[in-house]
């Protein structure tokens, strides 16, 4: 970890240095000590505060949209001949360069307007796990020694292998190594698990149809529409958000039951084809709402129906995008 993160400071230092980018988003040390958090660089300097280990959780490719689209947005009030593009760099890992291609591929800015370092993967850890494993005691220091994270609490030392905290949507991760970059760092990922990726969906269809719903009200009845998910989520950047409109109307700004289950549903759906697994949303969300277990049964949907894995290629646009004579049709006849 320790040559992947100076590289990454070389190799940012460079682009800014030689005007390559003209920020460059990446994670730097958090204010606890198993936390990471998203900061933009600007200056050669700045590179050295760049970190990259097993707390880097956050999805950055939310930050390379939104700063982007901050800039086009001032160049507005700029003369159309003196107006420039904004070149933002980004580390980025399997899932955050699989956001990328969904921003590229839904046009929201151009292939020259984004430098990716790609960074290997092998997980990063659950905040959430990690708490339970420290058995809600504070911890006062963390440290990776191998596939073991050794922690101290308030309680005293241990010893936590390292794949019993990692996020679910780690262990089974088919993309943990960048599918596009413009340079890489450090040496590919060994693969994880993804055989595993649809057993609790496989579970959940299993249920009848009144059990479902029951869970489904059960996890949302948990939401305070705190939007944190929304917020985090590199898919979601529409400038309003349906739940903020009120013309039309869609749904009110609640925590009325009916109210909160809309906003999820409708936000699930909006995820249809889109959906990189990157479990920001889940690592977020201040109440445990089991938002993956959905988001996974689309992307289940729309590996057997269309053939699709979100963000895996350039070539293959999401299916609500696209069409294709090839599509199966028997399920469109079912009732």
């Amino acid at each position: 970890m320790e040559n992947i993160e100076k590289q990454l400071r070389e190799a940012a230092g460079k682009l800014l240095s030689e005007k390559k980018v003209d920020a460059l988003v990446g994670y730097e040390k958090g204010t606890l000590p198993y936390q990471t958090a998203p900061c933009v660089i600007t200056e050669p300097g700045e590179a050295d505060k760049l970190v990259w280990n097993s707390f880097c959780s956050v999805n950055l490719a939310k930050y390379v949209h939104d700063i982007i689209f901050q800039h086009r947005e001032s160049q507005k009030r700029v003369k159309p001949e003196d107006r420039k593009k904004k070149v933002v760099g980004i580390v980025a890992r399997g899932c955050t360069t699989r956001s990328i291609i969904l921003h590229l591929q839904e046009k929201q800015y151009e292939r020259d307007e984004v430098v990716i370092i790609g960074v290997p993967c092998a997980g990063y850890v659950s905040n959430k796990k990690l708490n339970l494993a420290a058995k809600g005691k504070e911890i006062v220091e963390c440290s990776f020694d191998g596939d073991t994270l050794a922690a101290v609490t308030q309680a005293g030392s241990m010893s936590i292998p390292l794949k019993e905290v990692l996020s679910d949507s780690c262990l089974s991760c088919r993309y943990n190594n960048p599918i596009i970059s413009d340079m890489m760092i450090g040496n590919p990922a060994p693969p994880m698990n993804p055989g595993s990726e649809y057993v609790n969906v496989d579970e959940f269809e299993n249920l009848s149809d009144e059990d479902r719903w029951k869970y489904f009200s059960k996890e949302m009845a948990k939401c305070i529409r705190c939007y944190a998910c929304r917020n985090t989520c590199p898919s979601c950047y529409c400038k309003v958000c349906f739940v903020e409109q009120s013309q039309p109307k869609w749904v009110g700004v609640s925590i009325d039951e009916s109210d909160t289950q809309v906003f999820q549903i409708m936000r699930i759906f909006h995820q249809v084809g889109r959906c990189v697994d990157c479990g920001s949303c889940i690592e977020v969300c201040p109440m445990g709402v089991d938002l993956r277990k959905f988001l996974k049964k689309l992307d289940k949907d729309g590996v057997n129906l269309f053939e699709h894995r979100a963000g895996e290629s350039l070539d293959s646009p999401p299916p609500l995008s696209a069409h294709s004579t090839y599509d199966k049709e028997e399920f469109i006849f079912e009732p």
